[in-house]
């Protein structure tokens, strides 16, 4: 496997290192710990390799890591194991997360309104525990990831591979249970703190609607091509703007209209791509502070989008209410679930 660059070997290099050390060392705490103290770094710390894991499947699905997009493929299905979405394939999740780039669209094949508005138990439930801050919604999304090739009739094919992986996986956690319990118990909380991150920063990345048309090629998307509407609604939802560090630990992925004007630009590139493309004026982006406001005053409402008192607003408006905590945000918007 031959890095794209000197660069890219130093960065994604020590992104894999990390990788492969918080989630021997995270396991190892959460193991062998006999105070809370350590058992709950340990879950933050295998959390946080997940984390770092989801990213680098984006970075493998825009074959920014290897020469060969075959050793980007082979490395995207390899991580899928670690952060969990590997019950379908890794083509469904290059795919989909193409679309999203080509037809500047959200495109999807749940309709997650449609499923609430039918249920109305499952919707009073989910919005109860999104208000304990439980990311339920997403859940639900990573539940059907799992046994996707049963519910998508497109994806029935693939049911054999789904079903071996359904049986490794739950013999590898059935006996981390016997062993271990409080082992168990601390990869969910980190696997909770995964999805939790990872929605917290796709939330605020765009203002697109979700159409139903991932098994659809024939619809033309009605903004496809069109990099100045993409632009005006990709939004930079930074942890920091003065200091570049803490943005590392999502792999810049904050710097999201950096990322929509050149795609293939690597993860550690962006902030200066940034800075090229739209210049030093931090009212371009959303700080830290008015995105953490959104995420807990607006957690019961973000699957319908109606809170109170918040009026509908797209493009450099939404940027402007985004800026002042005055939009909901959205959910299950990640990449690892690819429908």
């Amino acid at each position: 496997m031959d890095f794209k660059s000197a660069q890219g070997a130093k960065w994604n290099g020590g992104a894999l290192s990390y990788v492969a050390l918080t989630y021997s060392v995270g396991w190892w705490l959460l193991f062998s710990s006999s105070s809370f103290s350590l058992w709950l770094l340990g879950s933050i710390i295998l959390g946080h390799s997940l984390i770092i894991a989801a990213y680098l499947i984006h970075e493998c699905a825009h074959n920014s890591i290897f020469k060969d997009n075959s050793d980007n493929a082979f490395l995207g299905e390899l991580l899928g194991w670690i952060c969990g979405s590997c019950y379908g394939e890794y083509e469904d999740i290059r795919y989909k997360h193409f679309r999203h780039h080509v037809d500047n669209d959200d495109v999807v094949w749940f309709d997650y309104e449609e499923f609430f508005s039918k249920h109305p138990f499952t919707y009073k439930i989910t919005r109860w525990l999104e208000s304990l801050l439980i990311p339920a919604h997403d859940l639900i999304m990573h539940f059907i990831m799992m046994f996707s090739s049963f519910i998508i009739p497109e994806r029935s094919s693939q049911r054999f591979r789904n079903s071996l992986i359904l049986l490794s996986r739950g013999c590898v956690f059935s006996i981390i249970f016997v062993a271990s319990p409080k082992a168990l118990a601390g990869y969910i909380l980190g696997y909770l703190f995964m999805i939790s991150v990872l929605r917290f920063m796709d939330s605020l990345q765009h203002d697109y609607p979700y159409h139903l048309t991932l098994f659809d090629e024939d619809t033309q998307p009605p903004n496809k091509g069109d990099s100045t509407w993409e632009q005006e609604h990709t939004f930079s939802n930074v942890i920091s703007w003065r200091y570049t560090w803490p943005n590392w630990l999502v792999l810049n992925f904050g710097f999201h209209n950096a990322h929509h004007a050149r795609p293939t630009a690597p993860w550690y590139t962006l902030p200066e791509l940034h800075r090229e493309e739209f210049g030093e004026d931090a009212k371009k982006v959303i700080p830290l502070l008015p995105q953490l406001i959104i995420y807990w005053k607006y957690r019961r409402y973000r699957i319908f989008h109606d809170a109170p008192n918040l009026k509908a607003v797209e493009g450099k408006e939404f940027l402007l209410a985004a800026q002042k905590g005055k939009v909901t945000g959205g959910n299950a918007a990640s990449f690892l679930t690819a429908f």
